[in-house]
């Protein structure tokens, strides 16, 4: 494992590539809709992707911490977007991968997610099945030694760029759960297609897109974790998911009230910074005291991670409080910058829009406090 200095001086580089590299050209990439390819191969090349997967593979074989900076840093200067395409390529694709793949799909994909040569992205979210995935339509039918896939997946992170999708199917309707099976398929198959680059409220650089598969044909190898087995693997691979998102969440929050801290102690009204006004003065403490307790659990979970211990409870309680924390930042944040805070100059709009998503995406809310209950209650 890791130690601390180890983990800061990869915090400091990320900090200096995300600076150099990603802030002078944000504002416009949000214009675009869309980061551009040769981001990837530059974070590849700077050692910033996929960095906990094993050195036979390409990465550092460093720990989940390491791995957390680049989302934590990206989501503290409010880079929710990039954070967002990170956090599926290497704490969710790139897991699945490593955990459920044979060697030779590692040997495919890994080494070339590690270096951007190759992008990640996971198809779950059908038009008709969200966080309902055993409704989803998607099917792989068998055909001689292989399975022909047709359906449709939407609000696909890294979709518009991806070359290997982690897609979840159905290989036997009747089945239910027991009917999920998870494919690898590289993005150059025939019979796959992208979509629209979806319009979204917030995280407009994060392509999300929807992809279509019209017979796209695949052997039995691409096979991700075994068949009929597909629920039971997103099961166990959802709480990284969740807690990298929670982890972002927490560094979102810290950027907002830094960014703030310094807005109000810089405005003047009646004669005085507004940071000297009660109101201003309760509302950053109060934020700040939540932000440093969500995060002491946070990283309680982390621990349990690392030693494979995290529950899916724990996950969803990390998930849930600290999103929903985030949006509470984001709006009294941006109350406290008044009438600038609702101007597209001042990043804290943009961290506004960006927070919402958080409750949805990665298991909404309510999601959380299901099984949160299941657990207390006992189903």
């Amino acid at each position: 494992m890791l130690d601390q200095n180890e983990i800061d001086l990869f915090r400091d580089n990320v900090r200096k590539f995300l600076e150099k590299e990603v802030q002078p050209h944000y504002d416009q990439w949000e214009k675009d809709e869309k980061l551009p390819r040769e981001l990837w191969n530059r974070m590849g090349e700077n050692g910033l992707l996929c960095v906990d997967v094993p050195e036979q593979y390409g990465g550092f074989g460093a720990d989940f911490r390491l791995s957390a900076v680049m989302v934590e840093e990206a989501s503290r200067m409010g880079f929710g977007a990039l954070a967002s395409n990170l956090s599926v390529h290497s704490d969710i694709v790139a897991p699945y991968i490593l955990h459920l793949g044979t060697e030779e799909q590692k040997q495919a994909w890994l080494p070339k997610m590690v270096t951007g040569e190759a992008v990640g992205s996971i198809g779950m979210t059908e038009p008709g099945a969200g966080s309902d995935l055993q409704a989803m339509k998607t099917r792989a039918e068998k055909d001689g030694d292989g399975y022909v896939i047709n359906g449709q997946k939407t609000f696909i992170t890294n979709g518009q760029h991806c070359d290997v999708i982690v897609l979840a199917t159905k290989t036997d309707p009747n089945a239910g759960a027991k009917g999920v099976t998870l494919f690898t398929v590289d993005a150059s198959l025939p019979g796959f297609s992208r979509g629209r680059n979806l319009e979204k409220m917030g995280h407009h650089a994060a392509d999300t897109s929807e992809l279509f598969f019209e017979g796209v044909q695949v052997g039995a190898d691409q096979i991700l974790g075994g068949e009929g087995k597909g629920f039971f693997n997103l099961m166990n691979e959802l709480p990284r998911e969740r807690l990298i998102l929670a982890l972002g969440a927490v560094a979102a929050c810290e950027g907002m009230i830094d960014r703030t801290v310094a807005y109000t102690q810089e405005r003047q009204a009646f004669g005085q910074p507004i940071s000297k006004f009660q109101n201003t003065r309760f509302v950053l403490a109060d934020l700040h005291a939540q932000v440093q307790v969500n995060k002491a659990f946070c990283a309680q979970c982390t621990d349990q991670y690392d030693r494979g211990e995290l529950s899916t409870t724990n996950a969803s309680i990390a998930k849930l409080t600290t999103t929903e924390l985030q949006g509470k930042v984001a709006d009294q944040c941006l109350q406290l910058f008044g009438g600038y805070g609702y101007m597209k100059e001042y990043p804290i709009s943009r961290d506004f829009v960006d927070a919402r998503i958080q409750r949805i995406y990665g298991g909404t809310s309510e999601i959380m406090k299901e099984i949160i209950a299941r657990d207390i209650l006992g189903r």
